[in-house]
């Protein structure tokens, strides 16, 4: 089993068996009504250089080893091959027979080779707001072609927390049918034998 709490933005902490990994740090502030980032982990993973995605210094490392193995996967921060945001990567966690997939700054539709890698999921973490990442629409796409288990939104406003030129959660919720709204920030995900069926698209509450 993973747990993945949600630190805001596109920041989660990712743990198995009392070790973890932290996704996507954020520069204190940098983050309207997000608090900041004060963390310990194994383990740092930044899928760009951009302020709020890479803060390492916000986390200190235990020096214990990672117990994830992780797969890095190219893709890009905008549609036209990097030109306007430059790269971005997709983080693959897996630990205990279960695979999540960190999204990073995603700004269009994965490679096929990558979409192949991520086949299987039992988690999909992807940005919904827009404007800097692919909007609802997009990432309702790349859902629909990797085919999670599970996914999470992340990277979009609400009225207490985002950047403004965000698109709210709401439009991508519409796109599912089936919502789970979990009252905290924090989900277990479990490895599954069973068949995929229908993904099931599930909103963390944000303990700013």
């Amino acid at each position: 089993m993973i747990q993945l709490q949600w630190l805001g933005h596109s920041c989660f902490r990712g743990e198995y068996q009392g070790s973890a990994v932290i996704l996507d740090p954020f520069q204190p502030g940098s983050v309207p009504g997000c608090r900041d980032i004060h963390q310990s982990a194994a383990q740092v993973l930044c899928s760009h250089e951009h302020y709020d995605h890479a803060y390492r210094d916000g986390v200190v490392l235990t020096g214990i080893p990672s117990p994830f193995q992780v797969t890095a996967i190219e893709s890009f921060h905008d549609d036209c091959q990097g030109a306007k945001r430059g790269p971005n990567l997709i983080h693959i966690l897996a630990a205990g027979g279960v695979r999540v997939a960190h999204m990073g700054d995603i700004g269009c539709m994965p490679s096929p080779q990558a979409l192949e890698q991520l086949q299987g999921l039992d988690a999909m973490l992807i940005p919904v707001g827009g404007f800097y990442t692919v909007g609802p629409q997009e990432a309702k796409a790349i859902v629909d072609a990797a085919r999670p288990r599970m996914v999470i939104p992340m990277h979009y406003r609400s009225a207490s927390f985002g950047f403004d030129v965000l698109a709210t959660v709401d439009e991508f919720l519409a796109l599912f049918s089936h919502v789970r709204r979990v009252k905290g920030d924090t989900v277990q995900i479990f490895p599954s034998s069973k068949p995929f069926n229908e993904v099931e698209t599930v909103l963390l509450a944000y303990a700013g």
